[in-house]
């Protein structure tokens, strides 16, 4: 239950650090505060009355070998996954790819011939969970990459099929097939996760949904064939007691509607995406990953850094619309700006929620 606790000057000394998740990511210093970064994250996600404005760093993010190896891209290295596609890594792009050229299938009515879907609820799970260990200081989010609709179904034909295959009338009810098969082993991967790991507090679904300057597929495609079932999703997290975001790339805005009816608690937009008129208008219903106005800190002086800090504060901490500095965010934080965003978000919340 959120309550005030003023802010004092000790709670900036910096005890430790939350490393980047991926590897040339900075550190986000971890301070001295009066509730840990967990109990901060359940008072946003819950009450909707942060103690201070956190970054994405503070979800800390889980990762799961047994879900990597058999049904994400892999870490680092070209593999197989559970359905005998190949990935190969690429360096410069610090990701995978299918191997061109040998879609799994070409019509989605022939899914059930090519497609199996495993039983995730035979992998060793509570194996994996004895020295996969969570510390309950942080919040831990869970990233189900390579997803479970649009990017899985591209996965399984290549692009430009897949994207046909949406407006393709004599596909549709297939890829309605199909998504319900997927996200019924989704729903069973968040039963493996929630049994065996009761720290986990956000499952994270990969979506792209665009491109640089529009989204993939209309608003009408997007109700039809992906909101139930990310609905279905949602719901199954949520039966569990914990949060579902959303990670999905593009010039999508215009979709937003279609994430919080799908029933997702946040959703991370890249910065193409009108995020200051998105918070305004959509703010009191779902959670968005932000971040700062770019500057050059070369150009500006601390005391300017910190004065930005203030300036993003007060625009986003708006009652009953918390928000978080996504993954994309945080590259552009100086110590100066951390350090001021941690002051007078504190004091700020202290103040207007006591």
């Amino acid at each position: 239950m959120w309550r005030k606790i003023p802010f004092v000057e000790s709670e900036l000394e910096i005890i430790g650090e939350i490393p980047g998740f991926m590897p040339g990511m900075p550190g986000t210093p971890y301070r001295n505060p009066p509730v840990t970064p967990r109990e901060n994250m359940d008072a946003i996600f819950y009450e909707k009355k942060p103690f201070w404005i956190p970054t994405s760093m503070d979800m800390g993010m889980f990762n799961s070998m047994l879900y990597s190896t058999n049904l994400s891209r892999g870490m680092g290295a070209d593999m197989k996954d559970v359905f005998g596609i190949e990935w190969e890594w690429v360096e410069s792009a610090g990701g995978s790819i299918v191997r061109p050229g040998q879609p799994t299938m070409e019509d989605v009515n022939e899914w059930k011939q090519f497609v199996k879907i495993p039983d995730v609820t035979k992998w060793d799970w509570a194996g994996e969970a004895k020295n996969n260990k969570l510390d309950p200081r942080f919040s831990a989010q869970i990233s189900l990459v390579n997803g479970v609709w649009f990017e899985r179904l591209i996965s399984f034909m290549d692009f430009v099929p897949a994207a046909m295959a949406l407006i393709d009338d004599d596909q549709k009810d297939a890829v309605k097939e199909l998504f319900q098969a997927t996200t019924d082993m989704a729903c069973k991967v968040v039963d493996m996760l929630c049994e065996n790991y009761p720290l986990l507090d956000f499952i994270q679904i990969h979506d792209d949904w665009g491109a640089q300057r529009s989204p993939f597929f209309s608003t009408e495609t997007a109700y039809e064939l992906f909101v139930p079932y990310m609905k279905q999703f949602t719901d199954h997290v949520h039966s569990w007691g914990r949060k579902a975001t959303l990670h999905s790339c593009g010039h999508i805005e215009d979709r937003v509607e279609c994430f919080i009816d799908g029933g997702f608690d946040m959703w991370e937009p890249q910065d193409m995406n009108n995020i200051k008129e998105l918070y305004e208008k959509y703010g009191d219903k779902i959670i968005f990953g932000v971040w700062p106005d770019k500057f050059d800190p070369q150009a500006l002086t601390e005391e300017e850094q910190r004065a930005e800090a203030r300036k993003f504060v007060d625009f986003y901490s708006q009652p009953g619309k918390p928000v978080v500095i996504s993954f994309y965010g945080v590259w552009g934080l100086t110590p100066a700006f951390s350090d001021e965003l941690y002051r007078y978000s504190r004091a700020k919340f202290a103040e207007m929620y006591g």
